[in-house]
């Protein structure tokens, strides 16, 4: 039997999927070769994890869950591009992505490029288009939740990362960029930009649209913080452990590129005490604000404890 917190995944999963269908351009406004693209990759399942945790955070902070379920759906669309425009051969070179082939292996680079483009324009018409509402206050909350998201996205967060990651590793030729390799400060720098940026964003999107003040938004970003870097020390575990059935995309591709990781610095074992550390200061964030019997730190838990 379900647990109530696999019985909540799911339920919030199923509603953030059939909004993004809804969400998504269709012909013949948009040009089917790149509608079809973008719902390719959007449409191939994964987590939900940066949406479901937009939505636990309004409902934490006692907003309601579906003021916040389109910056939800557009935090999605933007991990969506970048998981597209990642996977490209001039980037990760990565061949799998979700359990299938990646999007530039089934419609070619230049739609691939297209296709992530499209999504991440999407994102802010999303935002911008909703809600549906004449309340002055959720109108400027979301003008807010767009500013957030938009750094997150951009270059002082995800794209910056993307770069620092780029830079410290050997390019798809094998061929190093010049720069030095990251150590254990550079590696926390890009991935808290890579990767935690847009976790952070999620989780601080879903309590601005929430209505919550500003000292309980900033209790949820240092959580998410949290969460954004245990997230990338379990995803580096499992990068190690894991297989690609489990995982979706495909395993030990950080060795191979002569990536840093969590595991490769510290060692296994310690990786896994510093994802524990990162959940006990989650707990402590979150209980400064009475938040921490939520559904948010509930997500925390399972961030740290999954296995794909």
């Amino acid at each position: 039997m379900d647990s109530p917190f696999s019985e909540y995944l799911q339920a919030r999963r199923a509603e953030v999927e059939a909004a993004l269908t809804a969400a998504l351009p269709t012909p013949p406004e948009c040009p089917a070769v790149v509608a079809d693209a973008m719902r390719y990759s959007v449409t191939a399942g994964g987590k939900r994890l940066r949406p479901i945790l937009c939505l636990a955070a309004a409902e934490a902070v006692g907003g309601d869950r579906s003021l916040a379920l389109p910056a939800a759906c557009a935090i999605e669309l933007i991990h969506t591009y970048s998981l597209i425009h990642d996977d490209l051969p001039a980037m990760d070179n990565d061949t799998m992505r979700r359990g299938r082939p990646t999007l530039h292996v089934v419609v070619g680079e230049a739609m691939a490029i297209l296709a992530g483009d499209g999504l991440l324009t999407e994102a802010f018409a999303l935002l911008t288009r909703a809600p549906e509402t004449n309340d002055p206050a959720v109108v400027v909350r979301t003008l807010r939740v767009a500013g957030v998201v938009a750094a997150a996205a951009g270059a002082t967060g995800m794209v910056g990362g993307q770069a620092l990651d780029l830079a410290g590793s050997r390019m798809p030729s094998g061929v190093r960029s010049g720069a030095a390799p990251l150590d254990a400060d550079g590696l926390r720098v890009m991935h808290s930009k890579k990767t935690g940026a847009l976790i952070r964003a999620a989780a601080v999107a879903g309590a601005i649209i929430g209505g919550a003040s500003d000292a309980a938004v900033e209790r949820v970003d240092a959580a998410a913080g949290d969460f954004g870097l245990a997230f990338q020390i379990v995803d580096d575990i499992l990068d190690v452990e894991g297989d690609s059935a489990g995982l979706g995309k495909t395993p030990g591709k950080d060795a191979a590129a002569g990536k840093p990781t969590y595991p490769a610095l510290f060692g296994l074992d310690a990786a896994r005490t510093m994802a524990a550390e990162c959940l006990q200061r989650a707990e402590r964030a979150l209980g400064g604000a009475g938040l921490a019997e939520s559904r948010l730190m509930d997500i925390g838990r399972w961030i740290v404890t999954r296995s794909n």
